[in-house]
């Protein structure tokens, strides 16, 4: 089920999915995939670039950040420029940056890693993303995606998600060196997850199986339709929240429509007004947002996701009741 979600049918794929939350995605990916040495490239669209590139160094990989400014990402040109002056491992790039709520491009980010440096894996951080926006993981010669169960797959959280090309598992056993992690080692996992699939018991360490049930659920009511209308129905209430959003005389973190998420989005607060004075009174209406996390800007802007269930099952009103409180809200600390 999940290679139909992540749009595979490539047997050589991998999935795996171990109890952990989505940031041992990055302990994978930095363990198995790159070796103490290595250079990699980190496209910076936020908060979790600057995560995932520490987490390269902690296991001795070095990381370089291709930076943007905030509410933008790197564009192709320059990425190009830096894939030319350095041979990198692997590139990096989040696909949804909860931190801003910039949507990062893979179909041209992947056309271009391949021409200009075929030998770098391109990795995606989809914690955010899966489930909410397109990935044609086959068709975009993608080599690595990570996600977490919590978000637009929509079951609890505590499930670390990846699924790897057969290209990425061809250059994990191609190692030089040992896996620099043994809970999260491939080559503890990897026969593992094979035997899962040939309906084989298996153990390396105790699953999460209330976790795996609620993941078969999820997965049951996602592939119940065709991905592409639950992509549709995510691209359309997003609209409908970017326009709310406009219409409050509010704005976006990410203020070039090619940028939006379709999962969430960045709203910056107005002038004076801070997250713990408007967060408080909608969560007594009822409704969560979040307050910001980029560490440059977290004062001045809140995070609205709409993803999931709050988006496919409209007869739920969470949307329309999202954007009704935060309008009350606002008005009610007078502020606007």
């Amino acid at each position: 089920m999940l290679r139909k979600l992540f749009q595979t049918s490539d047997s050589a794929s991998q999935p795996f999915v171990l109890s952990g939350s989505g940031t041992l995605g990055w302990d994978q990916v930095a363990a198995n995939l790159a070796e103490p040495g290595d250079d990699v490239l980190v496209l910076h669209t936020g908060y979790f670039a600057d995560s995932f590139a520490d987490c390269f160094e902690t296991y001795r990989v070095k990381a370089t950040q291709l930076k943007a400014p905030i509410g933008d990402r790197p564009q192709l040109a320059e990425i190009e420029k830096a894939l030319k002056e350095k041979d990198y491992k692997l590139i990096t790039v989040t696909h949804t940056d909860t931190s801003t709520g910039v949507l990062s491009e893979l179909k041209d980010l992947s056309e271009l890693v391949h021409r200009v440096s075929p030998d770098t894996l391109l990795i995606v951080d989809g914690v955010c993303s899966v489930g909410c926006e397109e990935i044609r993981f086959d068709d975009w010669k993608i080599d690595c995606v990570i996600t977490a169960s919590q978000k637009a797959i929509g079951c609890p959280a505590g499930l670390s998600i990846v699924m790897a090309s057969g290209r990425a598992i061809e250059r994990f056993q191609a190692r030089k060196t040992p896996p620099t992690s043994y809970f999260g080692s491939w080559k503890n996992w990897l026969p593992i997850m094979k035997n899962y699939e040939a309906k084989k018991p298996s153990y390396f360490a105790t699953p999460a199986p209330q976790l795996i049930h609620a993941l078969h659920t999820s997965l049951t009511q996602i592939l119940s339709k065709p991905l592409e209308e639950r992509f549709r129905i995510h691209r359309e209430a997003s609209q409908k929240v970017k326009k709310a959003v406009t219409d409050l005389g509010l704005k976006q973190l990410a203020s070039k429509p090619e940028n939006q998420a379709n999962g969430m989005t960045a709203i910056y607060l107005p002038e004076g007004l801070s997250p713990p004075e408007i967060l408080p009174t909608l969560l007594k209406k009822g409704v969560v947002f979040a307050g910001g996390l980029h560490k440059e800007i977290a004062g001045k802007y809140i995070r609205f996701g709409h993803m999931g269930v709050s988006v496919t099952d409209p007869a739920r009103g969470d949307i329309d009741r999202a954007l009704e409180y935060l309008k009350e809200g606002l008005a009610e600390v007078k502020k606007v």
